[in-house]
């Protein structure tokens, strides 16, 4: 992984092609939101498979939770949906066959010449793309399992947003003054809050 690419960095916001062939940015996908980006090796992998397998359930959790969950594979658009609609996935993947995110993160994972697949990285990233946690799953365990995902969500949670626990004094007194831009979704933007925070 490219040297700057650490806790605390802006992650590049790539713009691909979605499964269903329209180009997409990284910061349009995660909104507001924390995002979990899965850098996939390919549906030709078994262990992305049952990675996916298990985010399928993580995914549920995520949509009422508000937060957001892409998958970046160096498949075809057609392959990448193949594996996509056969796991029965909802959320967006985004097809790089060109490598371009390989290329630009240095992750070719040179042990495997005839994929020529990306290093299976997961980030967890705040708003704003801002990088938390990354996991280099080259092997299985490496990869975060469904638990830590959800401890890193609720960190990122606690962290960002003003109105995580809403039976302190003062948010009460804020609702009860109409001060309603720090509750979700009223007013402003979460990114923005999270941004006059640091």
């Amino acid at each position: 992984m490219r040297a700057d690419i650490v806790p605390g960095a802006v992650f590049p916001d790539y713009e691909l092609t979605d499964h269903t062939a329209k180009r997409r940015k990284l910061s349009e996908l995660q909104g507001n939101d924390p995002l979990i980006l899965v850098l996939s090796r390919g549906a030709f992998c078994p262990k992305d498979r049952r990675q996916t397998e298990g985010l399928i359930e993580l995914h549920r959790e995520m949509e009422v939770g508000y937060s957001r969950l892409v998958t970046i594979s160096t498949d075809t658009l057609a392959e990448m949906n193949e594996f996509r609609t056969g796991l029965d996935a909802h959320w967006t993947f985004l097809s790089d066959p060109a490598r371009t995110v390989q290329k630009d993160l240095d992750i070719a994972e040179y042990t495997d010449p005839v994929h020529n697949p990306m290093i299976p990285y997961t980030l967890v990233l705040e708003p704003g793309l801002i990088v938390y946690k990354i996991y280099n799953g080259y092997w299985f365990f490496g990869r975060p399992t469904l638990e830590e995902l959800r401890q890193d969500l609720r960190a990122v949670g606690t962290k960002f947003r003003p109105d995580w626990d809403i039976t302190t004094p003062e948010q009460k007194a804020a609702w009860e003054k109409g001060e309603k831009d720090r509750f979700y979704p009223y007013g402003k933007s979460y990114a923005k809050v999270f941004s006059e925070q640091h």
